[in-house]
C-alpha cells in the first residue's frame, strides 16, 4: 500500500535547483541494483506486508537526497531497498565495510555503486568524500545515523552519529527522515542465527512492515563551519526520524510489543530531547 501526501512548496531546508545547477552528470542507478531493488520487493512480499508513506515533495525528485533511516533488525536493508523501489528510487547506501569484504556480496555491493564505511579506521573519511560526490552527481544516498542495530529498550532512535548531519551540510542537501517499524518482527538479532525458523514463522504470520518517507529536515539555520552545527543537526535529524516513527506504531508507545530475546539492551546511547 502507497499512500501520497502532500507538502507545501515552502518545505525544505535549500535550493533544490541550484544544487542541480552546480552537480556533476546525474548518476543513474545499474540495472544490478534495480535487479536486487525489484527482488527485495519480491522477498519482503512473501515474508510480509508492506506497507509504504511516501512524503517526499515531488520538487525534490529525483535528487540530491539523503534519506536518514532508523535501524532496527537485519531485515532493514532489504525493507528499504523495497520501500525505495516503490516509490521509485534507487538509493546509494553507505555500509559497513565488512560487506563488501564479503565473498560476491562484496563485489555486487561496489557494482551497484553503494558506499563502503570502515568505521573506526584512517579511512573513514574517504567514505564521506565520496557521498559527497555522490550527491553532486544527484544521487540519492541513505544512511543510518545510529551506525548499528538500535539497543534501546523501547526500539525508538537512538542517539546518532554525526556523519550524516556533516553530509547534508556540507553540500546543502535536503534529508528525508525515514522511519520503519515491523522488520524486528520477521528476522531476529543474532541472524543468521535461528533464520530457518524465522523465515518459516514469518512465511506463515506475514507481518505488516511499515516504511514512512518523512518532511524535509529544516537545516537552513545552521553552517557547517559553524562550532556544534554538526551535533545540533544531527540530534533534529534523530528527533525528525523519531517523529516520523511514532505514527507507524501508535499502540506501542513505549516498548515494542514485540521482544526479541536474543537482543541486547543498551541505554548508554538513548536519545533525549534537548
Amino acid at each position: 500500500m502507497i499512500i501520497l501526501g502532500r507538502l507545501s512548496p515552502t518545505e525544505g531546508s535549500c535550493d533544490h535547483e541550484t544544487l542541480m545547477d552546480t552537480a556533476y552528470p546525474s548518476w543513474q542507478a545499474p540495472l544490478l541494483w534495480r535487479t536486487a531493488q525489484s527482488f527485495a520487493r519480491g522477498l519482503v512480499a512473501t515474508l510480509a506486508r508492506l506497507e509504504v508513506t511516501d512524503e517526499i515533495p515531488a520538487r525534490l525528485r529525483p535528487g540530491p537526497l539523503v534519506l536518514a533511516a532508523n535501524h532496527i533488525s537485519p531485515f532493514d536493508p532489504i525493507v528499504l531497498a523495497a520501500a525505495c523501489h516503490t516509490i521509485g528510487i534507487a538509493p546509494r547506501i553507505m555500509a559497513t565495510g565488512g560487506l563488501f569484504r564479503a565473498p560476491l556480496v562484496g563485489a555486487a555491493m561496489r557494482r551497484a555503486g553503494h558506499i563502503r564505511v570502515d568505521r573506526g579506521t584512517s579511512t573513514a573519511a574517504e567514505a564521506m568524500a565520496v557521498a559527497v560526490e555522490a550527491l553532486a552527481g544527484g544521487s540519492v544516498v541513505l544512511v543510518y545515523p545510529e551506525g548499528r542495530i538500535g539497543l534501546d529498550p523501547g526500539l525508538w532512535p537512538e542517539r546518532g552519529k554525526t556523519g550524516v548531519a556533516r553530509l547534508a551540510l556540507t553540500r546543502g542537501t535536503p534529508v528525508i527522515p525515514v522511519a520503519q517499524w515491523g522488520a524486528h518482527e520477521v528476522l531476529p538479532y543474532r541472524t543468521p542465527k535461528g533464520l530457518p525458523r524465522a523465515v518459516a514463522r514469518a512465511v506463515v504470520r506475514r507481518r505488516v512492515v511499515r516504511v514512512r518517507f518523512g518532511a524535509p529536515v529544516d537545516l537552513a539555520d545552521l553552517a557547517p563551519d559553524t562550532p556544534g552545527a554538526a551535533r545540533r543537526a544531527t540530534d533534529r535529524i534523530v528527533d525528525a526520524i523519531t517523529d516520523t516513527l511514532a505514527p507507524l506504531r501508535p499502540d506501542e508507545p513505549d516498548r515494542p510489543r514485540h521482544v526479541d530475546p536474543g537482543r541486547p539492551v543498551d541505554t548508554s546511547r538513548s536519545h533525549r530531547r534537548g
